[in-house]
């Protein structure tokens, strides 16, 4: 009987040390809202000393975050560990996290997906998230998009923003399920909602071309805006195009140019190759050469072919810089080599002319007959022109030859165009006139 007496009363002091240390945690977690994180620290060491593994889940991200002590990893990674060891689906997804970033430790994939499993089994939204991300990219795992779908998809059922997105993008490309723009759009449209700016700029693009949606500017226009201002630089250029096109506004090349400048300012090299065109043409801005070659040369080293296409331009006809076909060849070729069509009909030009190079009808001949094919529709018809009019100055066998070594460069994917040059003794009078690759 008196053993009995003892538990009664132990039993009571238990309930009052446990809700002493609920109230101690709580008192914690308001202190660190406050950014009081000394006090926050203070209140939760004893409890995770103890093995309260919420609270050694805390003191992990204070040291991860530098809040309130010394930003220290490996320390935030020792907390993390003993609380994840309790089966703490919080500190199992801050640990998975660690070994994907190597914050701390050694960079482990497989590790890393070992912890979020475990996490993303007990219901853990944000590690079914990384979970989709690891077998949609297979890091740590072999790449398995159907896996990737059903993980972002219990996710995206939690109202995780990033895996209804990600579920959307897995629709809109077909990967690991059907391709289904209408189902894209609605995954899309609840991260959107959420204020996902990739969410925001793809429904806007969805509604701009109409997949799963009826096409409507406006309404993309809105989308694209959203996204603009959380700075989304797609976003902001795609915003740009809508004004610049008047489709669904009214034509606005001064707003088109803002948009374009803020997508260009974050390294964006279609933004940059297009704010080069507004310089060189004086939309929305005043013109001005040397802004427009600046552009174009930032864009142009990103390796944009529109760029370094209109960048030569700008050389052969010395706009914003002096005249140097040796240079407009160097760029002009760098964007043939990608397959833009201009640059191509463009060095066929200068082969023919012998402006930056030496004359070679033969070459001439191959990139003007590349750029008819590259061309869409009947804008192809001009080069084809060239082509036959400089055929006439051409031996059949000089013909052959262009003709062979066209066929080589296109099925090497503009790979082996570099065979040794021609000899020509025709005299042609220069050309100093390019034609520029529009954006």
């Amino acid at each position: 009987m008196r053993k009995l007496i003892g538990i009664l009363l132990i039993c009571p002091m238990l309930f009052v040390a446990q809700a002493a240390s609920a109230d101690s945690f709580e008192d914690g977690v308001t202190a660190a809202k406050r950014g009081d994180y000394a006090t926050a620290l203070r209140l939760w060491r004893p409890l995770a000393d103890r093995g309260g593994a919420e609270a050694q889940h805390n003191i992990g991200l204070m040291y991860n975050n530098g809040q309130g002590v010394p930003q220290d990893y490996a320390e935030a990674i020792k907390w993390y560990r003993l609380a994840a060891n309790q089966g703490n689906a919080k500190a199992q997804l801050s640990l998975g996290s660690m070994y994907e970033k190597g914050q701390g430790i050694a960079k482990n994939d497989a590790d890393a997906v070992k912890w979020f499993l475990l996490a993303a089994n007990q219901g853990n939204a944000e590690a079914q998230h990384y979970l989709g991300w690891m077998y949609y990219n297979g890091q740590g795992v072999a790449q398995d998009y159907v896996e990737a779908a059903e993980w972002y998809r219990s996710a995206a059922n939690q109202r995780n923003a990033n895996a209804q997105y990600y579920l959307g993008l897995m629709y809109n490309n077909g990967q690991g399920v059907a391709q289904d723009y209408a189902e894209a759009v609605k995954w899309y449209r609840l991260a959107a909602f959420q204020g996902h700016a990739k969410a925001q700029f793809s429904l806007g693009s969805m509604h701009e071309k109409g997949q799963g949606v009826k096409q409507d500017y406006i309404e993309a226009a809105s989308w694209y805006l959203l996204a603009a201002n959380q700075g989304n630089a797609e976003a902001q250029r795609y915003l740009a195009g809508i004004y610049r096109g008047g489709r669904g506004v009214a034509r606005d090349y001064a707003v088109a140019a803002k948009w374009y400048r803020l997508a260009a300012n974050q390294g964006d090299a279609i933004a940059q190759n297009s704010l080069g065109w507004m310089y060189e043409k004086g939309q929305g801005v005043a013109q001005n050469h040397a802004e427009a070659l600046k552009w174009y040369r930032l864009a142009a080293n990103q390796g944009d072919a529109d760029a370094q296409s209109n960048l030569g331009s700008m050389y052969v006809n010395g706009q914003g810089v002096s005249q140097d076909y040796v240079e407009a060849m160097k760029w002009i070729r760098l964007a043939a080599n990608q397959g833009n069509a201009i640059a191509q009909s463009n060095l066929g030009m200068m082969y023919e002319n012998g402006e930056g190079v030496a004359k070679d009808y033969v070459r001439a001949h191959m990139w003007y007959n590349l750029a008819a094919s590259s061309f869409t529709g009947e804008r192809g018809q001009k080069e084809l022109e060239y082509r036959n009019a400089l055929a006439t100055r051409m031996t059949s066998a000089q013909i052959s030859s262009a003709q062979e070594m066209a066929k080589t460069c296109r099925a090497s994917n503009y790979k082996q165009c570099s065979e040794p040059e021609s000899t020509q003794t025709a005299t042609v009078t220069p050309s100093t006139s390019t034609r520029k690759s529009g954006s």
